[in-house]
């Protein structure tokens, strides 16, 4: 094992991983930057997407329970047991806690006035699907019943949106005021922002394509985001202000690459890719992270990205991956599990060495 790593190691040093549009891309050691490395979620037919709670000890994750097509939203310790906190109905997905760590962010379509036929239409897809061994490509539904919902406390679900359109995608800002989320109500996905209470709804990004997955920054100034504005189905990630200036591309290469996050107490971005260039080869997908810089210019601040490193290379899928609280752990949505099924996963997380100038 001593020599396997010091060999990753050596290959990491002298032979960086070219992705176009990216520059040099490291090749991590998941060995090293990973520790103790587990499985948090189990007896669901998928889970993942979760985030900490402010103290660092629960999760919210979405989740498809055995006996439903649909994911829905649960809560829990991280050595507890999960415990449902969406009607059980519906598509959801989003979760997010407020700082007050009570306070439960999520989308949800439990209102689709037609909700038993989407039911069964879902329901009879997948009994197809067991039939026939033949799985659909992915695609995510952008249901136009979806709308977002907070929850406090005692399990009262008060709703923020009511647009006909699409609402998900959601995160509150540091200070829990405001509430930055993806939308198509205009006819194409672009970000807004809201007040927590769901007043004053400003558009943030107008651009044709989807733009989503928005999360604000540690200090609230920044938003970071996911897009498909340059190629469809081909998502980049970009920064922007929170006041919709500086918009700018952190990638820009033949893939797709998703679910941006926010170290909470360092310089540093982390998100998923997959290189898309070979159309004859099957993408995996792995967590990369890049340091970054705010700038001064004469016209404002410049987000400026630096090279990123790829942590992970397992032959499973990783994705979505968020730090805790501390930044101490890192969790994932990831197939490396017996079965091959999604669930979430978290291990003990360091940053890589500062490079030297």
């Amino acid at each position: 094992m001593r020599i396997f790593r010091s060999l990753r190691r050596l290959i990491a040093l002298v032979w960086p991983l070219t992705i176009l549009g990216l520059g040099s891309v490291s090749i991590g050691d998941e060995l090293d930057l990973l520790d103790n490395v587990r499985q948090v979620t189990e007896g669901f037919t998928k889970a993942g997407e979760g985030y900490f709670s402010p103290d660092g000890k629960r999760i919210v994750f979405q989740a498809i329970p055995r006996e439903y097509p649909f994911y829905q939203i649960y809560e829990q310790s991280l050595d507890g047991k999960p415990q449902l906190i969406s009607t059980g109905r519906g598509r959801t997905t989003c979760s997010y806690f407020h700082p007050d760590g009570e306070t439960i962010l999520f989308a949800s379509s439990h209102l689709d006035p037609k909700l038993d036929a989407t039911e069964a239409e879902e329901k009879a897809k997948q009994e197809e699907e067991r039939k026939t061994g033949k799985r659909r490509r992915y695609s995510w539904a952008f249901d136009p019943h979806m709308d977002i919902f907070q929850r406090n406390v005692s399990g009262e679900l008060t709703p923020l949106t009511s647009t006909l359109g699409y609402d998900a995608e959601c995160a509150y800002s540091p200070d829990g005021k405001q509430i930055v989320f993806c939308s198509d109500r205009d006819g194409d996905a672009d970000l807004y922002i809201m007040q927590a209470d769901g007043s004053n709804v400003r558009q943030l990004t107008d651009h044709p394509g989807y733009d989503g997955g928005p999360f604000f920054s540690p200090d609230g100034q920044w938003i970071i985001y996911r897009t498909d504005r340059k190629k469809p189905q081909h998502l980049q990630i970009h920064a922007i202000r929170s006041d919709g200036k500086s918009d700018t591309a952190l990638t820009d290469n033949i893939g797709v690459n998703w679910a941006p996050y926010w170290h909470p107490t360092e310089p540093y971005i982390i998100w998923c890719g997959a290189d898309h260039s070979d159309p004859k080869a099957r993408p995996n997908y792995d967590l990369y992270l890049m340091p970054y810089s705010i700038e001064q210019t004469e016209t404002g601040e410049r987000f400026v990205g630096g090279k990123a490193v790829r942590i992970t290379d397992h032959p499973g899928a990783d994705v979505l991956p968020v730090f805790s609280p501390d930044g101490k752990k890192l969790m994932w949505t990831s197939t490396r599990g017996e079965g091959r099924s999604s669930q979430l996963w978290i291990g003990d997380f360091q940053l890589p060495p500062a490079e030297s100038p």
